[in-house]
């Protein structure tokens, strides 16, 4: 059941409440049919996208990304994720100096995402205390996108347990069924990638610097 069009999104976005037999929740709706066309992301794909981001970051351990899924809605195919009341007045530039540590698991997300769009306030403080991040539908792309507001780790080590959790992704993503249930979500040459990108952190064991070209979102929040 869609409730309205959520404000201040590039694409149609709704909220809706969703029945699971007697069980109900809120959810935020993205259909395919209200995706801005972009030039560099192939028309269509980015609920996909928002899908395959939980299931790298449920295969990581971390970040926290909502529960997110593909479903038929009233607008047509999109993607369905759970809603997370969150503190409005918070959001990554407020935070980045209380939680460093769970940044860096979102920074490091962002690498292996390619996330062409990680601003502030895409960095939710909900009301549990976790943080939580949404808003994924341009990562992904096999060429280098990377614009995000966290630059605050350039050069440190990667920490030895966020190595580990790399290493085991790097496996998953070259067999199934992972590698399979992934397929279903984005392009062969976006995982080949993905596992390119993940084994450059595990190598070098550093966070990198920013590439040529912008390496901001804008607006940062």
């Amino acid at each position: 059941e869609v409730l309205g069009l959520l404000p201040r999104a590039s694409n149609f976005t709704f909220l809706a409440r969703v029945r699971d037999g007697k069980e109900q929740t809120l959810a935020v709706y993205k259909p395919r049919s209200g995706e801005a066309p972009l030039w560099d992301f192939e028309e269509g794909t980015l609920a996909a996208r928002e899908v395959a981001a939980f299931v790298v970051a449920e295969a990581l351990g971390w970040p926290w990304v909502p529960p997110t899924v593909l479903r038929d809605g009233p607008h047509g195919p999109g993607s369905v994720q759970r809603f997370v009341a969150f503190d409005q007045d918070q959001h990554y530039l407020t935070m980045r100096n209380e939680r460093p540590d769970e940044f860096r698991r979102i920074a490091l997300f962002d690498l292996v995402a390619n996330n062409a769009d990680r601003k502030s306030g895409h960095c939710l403080l909900a009301e549990d205390g976790r943080i939580f991040v949404v808003d994924h539908g341009v990562c992904f792309h096999e060429q280098p996108k990377l614009r995000t507001v966290i630059w605050d780790f350039v050069g440190e080590p990667i920490p030895e347990d966020l190595r580990t959790d790399l290493r085991a992704l790097e496996r998953n993503l070259a067999a199934d069924p992972f590698r399979g249930r992934l397929e279903r979500l984005l392009t062969s040459a976006e995982i080949d990638a993905m596992a390119r990108r993940v084994n450059g952190l595990v190598t070098s064991g550093r966070f990198p610097e920013p590439g040529p070209g912008r390496p901001y979102p804008w607006p940062v929040v």
